[in-house]
């Protein structure tokens, strides 16, 4: 029998998933059995105490005999899953869809067919589209590696909690999504270092499993590192939980993508293939941005760009921070890769320059909680500030063990 465990405090539920059971968040009340479990969630949903309700799904290659007995033994890494393309050339391909500023999503494509237009029908009837709106469309080199077309296209506005079927390009098969709710409950779906091999494939049966609101994904997309064929097998992966549900990522060291003199800028593919909300929220750079969904403020930082005092990252930090309203966005949460505090011996002291940079902006907005990938491991801290445990501080939680190649770090 799985073990439970869930906490409730403040208006606001968590519950992590870590394969193939829930681990709790350290809040006030502590429930640890089946049966108190059910009896305390149902009473809590029934009192007016507890108005709110928000889930976090955090998925996690966590096997249940290391919580239990803590001589766990870390399985190897399996296999590369590689999608293949079996459409047409006309036919949209790895579409995935992101929140794109109030009332808006943007959907995104990519075509073999170069004279595919960019456009979206959309509706809230299937096969009965009364909107259409029209995008935009990129493609990048990458050494004798060409991409397609790349498609994107922000359509709305849109109702709330409301599922509109689409079409792009005006070719191929019918998509739908869900947009988020107007206010609480939602629920999101947290992986890191997601990858694709057959642990990714074991960790999207479990997202497939919920029905989420918003998937956050803080770093570590496709692994492709510089094979940019795997870039387009990734977003075929993906494309049947991206095209359903908004889809929020930023970037990981393996988007980064450099080489010297031929390649000097990162993220060339990332950029191009995986467009974020960065021009809406006011930021200049699609490695990091925010956005606000249902009662909710979500900050997605860039580790590997400037974050010094001086740079544009840290300005807009400032700014961004600086314009929370916290009646309408009671929760503030920030997603980036390289964590800040980390027990484990695998890259450690690697967030420690970012933390010393930028932690006090996000101490003294009062942040609720900081989602890192990077170290393939589960870990969950109490609330801390500058070392040391303080009731103020966010909590910080590791979650980069989603399904990447190189298997669990250890020790």
């Amino acid at each position: 029998m799985d073990i439970l465990h869930a906490i409730a405090t403040n208006n606001l539920y968590f519950f992590i998933l870590a394969k193939p059971f829930f681990i709790s968040l350290p809040f006030p009340t502590l429930i640890t059995t089946h049966e108190s479990l059910n009896k305390k969630i149902m009473e809590n949903l029934l009192s007016p105490v507890f108005p709110i309700l928000l889930t976090m799904c955090i998925f996690s290659q966590i096997s249940p005999s290391y919580a239990l007995t803590h001589d766990y033994i870390r399985p190897p890494a399996r296999g590369l899953v590689l999608s293949q393309h079996k459409r047409s050339e006309s036919d949209p391909q790895q579409v995935h869809i992101s929140l794109a500023g109030k009332d808006h999503i943007r959907v995104s494509w990519i075509t073999d067919d170069k004279k595919v237009p960019s456009i979206v029908e959309y509706g809230k009837v299937p096969g009965e589209y009364n909107a259409m709106a029209t995008g935009e469309h990129t493609s990048y080199h990458y050494f004798f590696y060409s991409s397609s077309k790349i498609h994107h296209v922000k359509i709305g506005p849109l109702e709330t909690d409301t599922i509109y079927y689409y079409r792009c390009g005006g070719y191929g098969p019918e998509f739908s999504f869900k947009t988020p709710p107007p206010s609480f409950p939602i629920e999101f779906a947290v992986v890191g270092d997601l990858g694709q091999t057959e642990w990714t494939n074991s960790t999207l049966a479990h997202v497939r499993s919920k029905d989420y609101d918003v998937f956050l994904l803080p770093g570590d997309l496709s692994y492709a590192d510089t094979q940019q064929p795997l870039w387009d097998s990734f977003g075929r992966l993906v494309e049947p939980y991206a095209s359903s549900r908004p889809w929020m990522v930023t970037e990981g060291n393996h988007e980064i993508e450099t080489f010297p003199i031929i390649q000097p800028h990162g993220f060339k593919a990332y950029n191009a293939r995986w467009r974020m909300p960065y021009e809406e929220s006011g930021s200049s750079s699609n490695l990091y941005y925010s956005f606000d969904v249902s009662g909710t403020h979500i900050i997605m930082l860039g580790s590997y760009t400037d974050f010094d005092a001086d740079s544009a990252q840290y300005k807009w930090l400032q700014a961004d921070l600086s314009k929370i309203d916290r009646k309408k966005t009671p929760w503030v949460i920030a997603l980036l890769h390289a964590p800040w505090y980390n027990t484990n011996s695998a890259h450690q002291g690697e967030g420690e320059s970012m933390r010393k940079s930028m932690e006090d902006l996000l101490y003294k907005a009062r942040v609720d909680i900081i989602f890192a990938g990077h170290v393939h491991a589960y870990e969950r801290f109490t609330r801390i500030y500058d070392n040391k445990a303080d009731p103020c501080g966010p909590m910080y939680i590791t979650i980069g063990d989603g399904g990447n190649r190189e298997g669990l770090a250890l020790k």
